[in-house]
């Protein structure tokens, strides 16, 4: 799930994606793994410590502020970037943070996935497929992180290949990441302005999710 659930289009996956195009590989790569550090984490908490990441809504909503803001950006320098060729990569990604701890933060302010994992380690739990045990848990979030890597590894050889292909014209790309972006950032405004779903409705439907699932 962690693999497949990294393929569809997103801010970190594209991140590592323009990283690998603009740094090389090894700085994409511990991008990436700075990111699956911090979902491991948040998995972590979704298995030991959710009653308490329940009551942290005032906490997730401002990190959902933050979350669209840092989208925004992303989305801004990269047609930066495209509108002044000599200018090819996104400033915002290309500091001198090291490559692993901007994947960390960027992943750490990002509070969906953990609806997501709870909901997916609620059902396994419920199936007997994950049982309680430091050694079960430590297989799944293991795999959880094996899964995440290669799934970012598709986006940073596949980009890189792309980019090898339209070397003359980086500016496309650009364009292409940025508008990822600024998509990712309207799906989260809809999400926080239009359904209004906070944390606590995202963790009470993903509840409903799972017990539906039990029937």
């Amino acid at each position: 799930m962690s693999f497949l659930g990294s393929l569809p289009l997103g801010t970190l996956n594209i991140a590592a994606m323009q990283i690998g195009i603009a740094e090389g590989v090894k700085n994409a790569l511990l991008f990436s793994l700075g990111s699956l550090t911090a979902e491991m984490v948040y998995v972590r908490l979704s298995l030991v410590a959710m009653d308490w990441v329940r009551k942290q809504e005032r906490i997730f909503k401002m990190l959902e502020w933050l979350t669209l803001i840092i989208i925004l950006a992303l989305a801004f320098f990269s047609f930066y970037a495209a509108l002044h060729p000599t200018q090819n990569k996104n400033v915002l990604l290309n500091n001198k943070l090291p490559s692993f701890l901007l994947g960390l933060t960027m992943s750490a302010i990002n509070p969906v996935q953990i609806p997501f994992w709870f909901g997916w380690s609620t059902v396994l739990f419920t199936k007997k497929i994950l049982l309680p045990k430091r050694s079960n848990y430590n297989v799944y979030i293991f795999g959880i992180g094996l899964g995440t890597l290669l799934g970012n590894c598709v986006f940073i050889f596949g980009g890189r290949l792309v980019a090898s292909k339209i070397q003359n014209n980086q500016s496309i790309l650009n364009y292409f990441i940025g508008g990822v972006f600024a998509i990712t950032a309207l799906i989260q405004a809809w999400r926080m302005f239009v359904t209004k779903k906070d944390f606590s409705a995202k963790m009470h439907e993903t509840d409903e999710h799972t017990n539906d699932s039990k029937g």
